[in-house]
């Protein structure tokens, strides 16, 4: 989807600067797909090999943005590289909002879709009240660029829980899951250059750009057997390995583009034909189509709910890698409450190892209630211990088949972890 219209210079405050954004040629899509991909597997590897953790990566990149965003704002005009580069930092750090919602505050990813689809609906509507425009040929002032790095954040997020949602409802693997929203930016295509209306489409293509480059990362480094049911499968690159080549082909990109600057909004008026005044009929059907689109991907969404397949298990926090002596994850909480988990871990020890499967699984659901009614009171006192703890509690869980998808592991997997549990506790 290519889109050309002249800059607009007229702007109701702020600094006048040329064009902020590039234009939208076959280049735009494709290194937005590059950064959206390598902004997936990069924070996976953060997170997971490094075990950093979702919440200091989140924090690690809140940072690096608020920086990035900086310079890029400061710029009087289209930039390659500190675009882009905020690009990338901004679609690692959408992603990791929506996944604390899921992986931290267990929020469904249907409500997380649900809320930020109502912000970016605000973020446009104040963003049109305000500008009277959506053009990302108009970006020439200030607050017209916040709007839309807002608006870009929000997206990502937005991007990341609907996709996450999709894999949820239908348990596809990452590579089959690529062909959805592949299908849906072909088609938004084919309504655009029918005539439906070009903002519109932009933003449509670019929400759609999150999963479809998500999915790609996800298959790249997968492993290619799953490690437990709803696993996803890959080619088995690793996320380090799938990082490093998408960062060599975005970087490959950038430095074309800059010595083209072929994606400059000047520079392509220049050498392009302006493009043809918009048919209200034809926008009014193409909004149809988008709606037919629409009804479309529901019903395929909900028949393929409705087959049998073991979905998705969640992203774990690992930072729990980062290993601490016995006792010392819980020495700042209360020794009542601490007393009170061991019990509870250790009766459903008791009854793992009697056979008594039943009521170690009733144990473990007390455990789990007593726990996360404690996080209120316990976290603050030492969140570097609670997360450590919460972690080694969440793979008890899982050997329960409880807050997870897969159905309850052996009585020795669990006595494992049940034992690694107690002597974290002290």
């Amino acid at each position: 989807m290519t889109t050309t219209t002249t800059t607009e210079t007229r702007t109701r405050s702020g600094r006048l600067m040329l064009n902020k954004v590039p234009e939208v040629t076959i280049w735009f899509w494709v290194i937005k797909i590059l950064c959206t991909t390598v902004g997936e597997s990069f924070a996976d590897w953060i997170n997971m090999k490094l075990g950093v953790g979702l919440v200091n990566t989140a924090w690690i990149f809140t940072a690096v943005f608020v920086v990035v965003l900086a310079i890029q704002l400061r710029l009087k005009r289209y930039v390659p590289f500190p675009y882009w580069l905020t690009v990338v930092v901004v679609s690692v750090t959408g992603t990791l909002y929506t996944d604390i919602l899921t992986d931290q505050l267990n929020v469904p990813l249907w409500i997380s879709s649900a809320v930020f689809s109502v912000l970016l609906a605000v973020v446009f509507g104040v963003w049109w009240l305000r500008e009277r425009t959506l053009s990302i040929h108009s970006v020439t002032t200030l607050p017209r660029e916040s709007f839309y790095w807002l608006a870009v954040l929000v997206t990502f997020a937005l991007g990341t829980a609907t996709g996450d949602w999709t894999l949820e409802l239908t348990g596809w693997s990452p590579g089959a899951s690529v062909l959805l929203p592949l299908g849906l930016i072909a088609a938004i295509t084919g309504l655009w250059r029918y005539g439906a209306n070009p903002v519109l489409s932009f933003w449509l293509a670019y929400i759609l750009t999150r999963p479809l480059g998500a999915n790609i990362g996800d298959w790249l480094a997968s492993p290619k057997v799953a490690q437990s049911p709803g696993d996803p499968t890959g080619l088995d690159l690793g996320t380090f390995t799938t990082s490093l080549i998408f960062l060599g082909l975005i970087l490959a990109t950038v430095i074309y583009l800059t010595v083209t600057r072929s994606d400059a909004t000047e520079t392509h008026e220049a050498t392009h034909a302006a493009h043809a005044t918009s048919d209200p009929r034809k926008e009014r059907v193409a909004l149809a189509g988008f709606g037919l689109l629409a009804v479309a991907t529901t019903g395929l969404l909900v028949w393929a709910h409705s087959q049998p397949h073991v979905g998705p298990a969640p992203e774990a926090d690992n930072t729990s890698a980062v290993q601490m002596a016995p006792g010392q994850a819980v020495k700042k909480f209360p020794p009542a409450k601490v007393a009170a988990l061991r019990t509870l871990a250790s009766t459903s020890l008791k009854d793992a190892r009697s056979g008594n499967a039943k009521g170690a699984h009733a144990d473990a659901q007390s455990l789990r209630d007593l726990w996360d009614a404690d996080q209120a009171s316990l976290q603050p006192l030492d969140n570097t211990g609670w997360t450590s703890i919460d972690a080694q509690m969440d793979k008890v869980l899982k050997t329960f088949g409880i807050d997870h998808s897969n159905p309850p592991m052996s009585p020795a997997q669990q006595e494992k972890e049940l034992n690694t549990l107690l002597t974290d506790m002290g």
